[in-house]
């Protein structure tokens, strides 16, 4: 049976410090306020006031990562304590509450997405139907012809009387014969096979699916004004498509393939059914939500890196990070990654991706075998990472 305990903080009070490691419970406020904030400014983030209801701690606490805000209490508060560990045992007992914290998540992804998108790239994303033509435009220019059929024909299906329809028809007549989307409209397989630089879904394209990767890497990217950016790559047991299939509203990022992948199917009717009959499910979901989000405050922070080089370094020690496996002084580690993934995660403007990627080769601690990077010491990344990080801290403390 739950047994949840209770705790008092005393007006004033901190219930969490950004950066400290992460602990194995989240709170619950029952009674009183509390505030939370970035002691180091997050581009798109707001003080919040929080009371009886609502959570906090809960991205650290399902993560497993280090805490992403500092919450203090505004009154006396009387906090629910929440432990890891019963947190599927939460679910049997009162799904609402983890439903509540799902949608949150997917609140916060769609909103940490648009942010890294205009903060990286310094421009605004343009999120309306027109946008599934200038994917599609963007990827026929790249050559990846499969994914550009794909968009082409996702346009014509939600804007058959767009301003871009006629060339989108010519470009799919161009396109046949030459290329071989799968998928096309959404089917009751349970599990799907899609081959490499595949479109599992478009940016703006409606979706009544998510995804769980069973086989293979996905990323998620955006295309802004000719430029692609990855925001995530994603690999076996990731889950993905989540945020349109709780919210029901348009994709808000493209998924392809990065290799021959195959993933299992969730539609809105068996998703129902696990929050009910499978809280395991929902826990996993949960924390890959979690892990997601404080991926992305990172990436913001990473945006704010001004030199190229540091900021591919930090991006690369972030998804070594990500992996949650030690590792071992001195051991190399060989990555998924190609210089120019490196570039794009990182988010660097086109005209400086070639100084970059020299930049990069030139930096002791990266190698290139076999066309992907390579870390000879995963440590001294991270290190060297870390260093990059609180310099700019620094900076942004003596101008602040």
């Amino acid at each position: 049976m739950l047994q949840l305990s209770f705790v008092k903080f005393t007006a004033g009070s901190y219930l969490l410090v950004e950066g400290t490691d992460s602990n194995d419970r989240f709170y619950i406020i029952q009674t009183g306020k509390v505030k939370c904030y970035h002691e180091m400014p997050v581009p798109g983030a707001s003080v919040k006031n929080l009371g009886p209801g609502d959570f906090v701690g809960v991205i650290p606490c399902m993560s497993g990562h280090s805490q992403t805000e500092t919450v203090t209490a505004l009154t006396d508060v009387t906090a629910i304590v929440v432990r890891h560990d019963q947190y599927p045992e939460l679910i049997r007992t009162n799904n609402a509450i983890a439903m509540k914290i799902i949608r949150y998540f997917a609140r916060e992804m769609r909103l940490l997405n648009d942010t890294r998108t205009k903060i990286t790239l310094k421009k605004s994303a343009t999120d309306t139907p027109e946008e599934l033509y200038n994917i599609a435009e963007y990827y026929n220019e790249q050559g990846s012809l499969n994914i550009a059929s794909y968009a082409y024909y996702q346009y014509l299906k939600r804007l058959p009387e767009g301003e871009n329809v006629d060339a989108a028809k010519k470009a799919l007549v161009r396109l046949k014969g030459k290329a071989h989307p799968v998928f096309l409209e959404s089917t009751p397989d349970l599990i799907r096979n899609y081959p490499i630089d595949s479109m599992i879904f478009a940016d703006c394209q409606y979706g009544p699916d998510m995804f769980i990767i069973q086989e293979g890497t996905v990323k998620i990217t955006k295309v802004v004004d000719g430029q692609e950016v990855i925001l995530a790559m994603l690999k076996k047991g990731d889950m993905f498509g989540e945020m349109a299939l709780l919210d029901s509203k348009p994709r808000s990022a493209s998924a392809i393939t990065h290799s021959d992948c195959k993933v299992m199917v969730v539609n809105a009717s068996n998703f129902n059914m696990m929050v009910t009959s499978q809280p395991d499910f929902i826990a996993r979901l949960s924390t890959m939500l979690a892990d997601r989000i404080w991926s992305m405050y990172r990436q913001l922070l990473n945006g704010q890196l001004t030199d190229s080089r540091e900021r591919m370094i930090d991006m690369l020690a972030l998804q070594l990070e990500m992996r949650k496996v030690p590792f071992e002084k001195g051991a190399p580690f060989q990555t998924d990654f190609t210089p120019q993934d490196l570039v794009n995660l990182a988010g660097i403007e086109a005209a400086q991706q070639k100084q970059a990627i020299y930049a990069l080769f030139s930096d002791q601690n990266i190698k290139v075998k076999g066309g992907k990077i390579q870390v000879p010491d995963v440590q001294e990344l991270e290190k060297q990472a870390a260093f990059y990080r609180k310099s700019m801290s620094r900076r942004a403390a003596k101008q602040s």
